[in-house]
């Protein structure tokens, strides 16, 4: 028996599209569950997944949450020993505040109340204006994603979704060949930047459409949300 990965965002993707489609997903991979590990892969954090997790009829083998900065194993939820050292060197305990001095200079930013994992977020409005926090925070060493025109990340340099994703697969010894990634907004960008194979569904963020345009490993679905993971699952399982 052969294994598929589906490594997946959740708002806009595996909870995207209507009720009815939602419900073919999860009934097509409840039906398959043995042959299906699924990591759910989410710009949430573990305490704001929780009413999800309660509310869907499929529970995660793993999640990697807080864009990439933290990763939960097995039905536990337990740290992941192999990759806790890679995500604690790039975020000491010190950065938090040195992050919030800079971004003091920022007011338009609105720091968001629930963060957890190895970052600061905020929310934003005015794109220039973040622009140039980006600028500051990137040339002080750390990663920014904007998405969603809403969400403004500050993370570990070099540490997203994607990259988070690789060492997870190797750690858990799952195969990348076996692997579909899947997402709708531009921090999912890094997951198809890794070369595993993807699909962007249909109501996806333009500027994630702008800047996945050549990436040969990336299925353009037609369909939304869960409708369009669905789709690409059945062109590789």
């Amino acid at each position: 028996m052969h294994q598929t990965i589906l490594a997946t965002d959740l708002d806009g993707t595996f909870l995207g599209g209507s009720a009815d489609e939602r419900a073919a997903l999860y009934d097509w991979i409840g039906q398959r569950r043995s042959e299906i590990v699924l990591i759910y892969v989410t710009g949430r954090s573990l305490t704001t997944m929780r009413d999800v997790l309660d509310d869907l009829p499929l529970q995660p083998d793993h999640i990697i949450s807080d864009v990439g900065t933290a990763v939960y194993a097995g039905a536990e939820r337990a740290p992941l020993p192999a990759l806790e050292g890679w995500l604690d060197e790039g975020w000491p305990e010190h950065t938090p505040a040195a992050v919030r001095s800079i971004l003091a200079r920022h007011p338009h930013l609105t720091e968001q109340p629930v963060v957890e994992g190895r970052r600061v977020s905020c929310f934003y409005s005015d794109t220039d204006l973040a622009g140039a926090a980006r600028s500051e925070l990137e040339a002080a060493g750390y990663d920014v994603l904007l998405s969603a025109e809403r969400y403004f990340d500050v993370l570990p340099r070099g540490v997203q979704k994607g990259p988070t994703l690789l060492r997870t697969l190797s750690a858990l010894g799952l195969p990348p060949e076996r692997t579909l990634v899947a997402g709708d907004t531009l921090n999912d960008l890094s997951l198809f930047q890794t070369g595993l194979q993807g699909v962007i569904v249909a109501n996806r963020e333009p500027l994630l459409a702008r800047a996945a345009q050549g990436l040969a490993n990336v299925h353009w679905s037609e369909k939304d949300g869960a409708a369009g993971v669905l789709d690409a699952l059945h062109r590789i399982h």
